[in-house]
Formats: structure tokens, C-alpha cells, sequence
């Protein structure tokens, strides 16, 4: 069920450059089940920005009413954000769209992120790892200032790092990465920017995968049709990534 809530900071940091860690308390992380949902964030207690700023769910923790998201500073909204301090009030709407469809993973799955699209990967690594199913992360980003959570991922699994500029492990993109990985595993799970996921769609045709898109949004609960893509239905087709996703089978997105 999608709730308001003012809520809590309990904790917030920099992670990497130009990343916050923000972690919440309140009644709405109950609502929270699915990796892969998101939450619509008010940055501001006055109405400049007007928006709301769709920001990921990287881990929820239940038993403390605690969730955390994890977001990239770049902007006016997400600029403010990172000024809010422990105990400050935070107006948050939520949880979002659709996630990862966890129970689709047999016995190994890969879970494939670029840059601000790597947390949700986190909590769906857990879930998977809570399951029983083996995980490996392939990991991209800009440079090694750019990387956060590694140790977090090679404790849940093998975990491989890529940097465009080859500052930290391989240089080059996650495809790079997964030219040199065997096909062992049943499911894939990825979320980055668009021609990131293009790419791991074309790598994997035979196998069952799950891309989360990263479409600009402005309501986020589909009132408003800012996130719409074609699918590969009909050109007449059209999906709203806010509330019928962000979460999608590969292979039904137009991007």
C-alpha cells in the first residue's frame, strides 16, 4: 500500500563521490517488500523544488522501521537533500512501482547495476542470498571515486568492479566484465542507464532477465505520463515506467 509519511533521518553520509547514504524511520517501511521499488522524496519543507525526487530503495531493515536509499547529489533537489541531518523530518511517498520478481531465480542469478542504478541491486542481493540462490555482481561505474558498496556486495557474493576509466578493476564497462564470466546461471537482474541494459539484453538473449529502467519521472504514481515508453507489442503500445514498472521482463521496452 503506497503511504505519506513524514519520516525520521536517522543517518546520513557520504559514501563516494557525490553519493549519500540517507537512512528513515517510520510506520511506511512496513509497506516495503519488494526489491527493486522506489520512493517519491519532498527535498524541501516549501514548494521550490516543486517535484518530488524518485530515489531507490537499497536496503530495507524491517525490525527497525529503518529503510535506506542511496542517491547521486547532482542537482538543485538532490543538493538539498544532502543538507538533511540526523533527526531532521523528511516527506516521503511510497513504496513505488514494481520491483525485481525474486522467486523467478532458480538456483544462480547475476545481478548487473551501473552507477546510481547499483543500490536496488543490494537489497535484491540479500533477498536472493535469504533464498538460498548463489549471487555475482557486476559492478560499473565512472572511476574509483565513483564506487561505494563493494564490500557490502563481496560479503553477499563474487563481486566484480568495473571503471570506465580503469581506475578500479577492469577497465571499461560491466560488458566488459561479462564477456569474460561463464553463462552458468539461470537469471539476470540489471538496472543503469539505457544503453547499459540495451547491452546486457543483446548479451544474454537465450536467458531469463529483469531490467529496472531509469526513466525522468514527475508524479511517479502514473497520473502524470512524463515516464512513457513504446514496447516491442505494437507501436501503439505504451508502458508508464513509474507504475507499471521500473521493473520490466527484458525485451518488452523500448527505451
Amino acid at each position: 500500500m503506497i503511504k505519506q509519511e513524514r519520516m525520521q533521518v536517522i543517518n546520513q553520509r557520504k559514501i563516494a563521490h557525490h553519493i549519500f547514504e540517507l537512512t528513515v524511520q517510520g510506520e511506511l517501511t512496513a509497506e516495503m517488500a519488494s526489491p527493486g521499488q522506489f520512493v517519491h522524496v519532498r527535498v524541501a519543507d516549501s514548494f521550490e523544488p516543486l517535484l518530488r525526487r524518485p530515489i531507490s530503495v537499497a536496503a530495507i531493515h524491517p525490525e527497525l522501521k529503518q529503510f535506506t536509499m542511496i542517491y547521486r547529489a547532482e542537482g538543485r533537489g538532490t543538493t538539498l537533500l544532502a543538507e538533511k541531518k540526523a533527526g531532521d523530518g523528511l516527506d516521503v511517498l511510497g513504496p513505488l512501482g514494481k520491483g525485481f520478481p525474486v522467486e523467478e531465480a532458480e538456483k544462480k542469478a547475476y545481478l548487473i547495476g551501473g552507477g546510481i542504478g547499483v543500490p536496488p541491486l543490494y537489497e535484491l542481493a540479500k533477498q536472493l542470498n535469504e533464498k538460498g540462490i548463489e549471487t555475482v555482481h557486476i559492478l560499473g561505474f565512472e572511476s574509483k571515486q565513483a564506487v561505494f558498496y563493494e564490500e557490502k556486495f563481496k560479503e553477499l557474493g563474487d563481486t566484480h568492479i568495473a571503471t570506465v576509466d580503469g581506475s578500479h578493476g577492469t577497465q571499461g564497462f560491466v560488458t566488459h566484465i561479462l564477456n569474460e564470466l561463464p553463462k552458468d546461471f539461470d537469471t539476470y537482474y540489471s538496472c543503469g542507464p539505457t544503453p547499459m541494459l540495451e547491452a546486457v539484453q543483446w548479451a544474454y538473449p537465450e536467458k531469463k532477465g529483469f531490467l529496472s529502467y531509469e526513466q525522468r519521472m514527475g508524479c511517479g504514481i502514473g497520473a502524470c505520463f512524463a515516464c512513457v515508453c513504446r514496447t516491442t507489442k505494437s507501436e501503439t503500445d505504451y508502458i508508464k515506467v513509474c507504475s507499471d514498472g521500473p521493473v520490466f521482463p527484458a525485451g518488452v521496452v523500448i527505451a
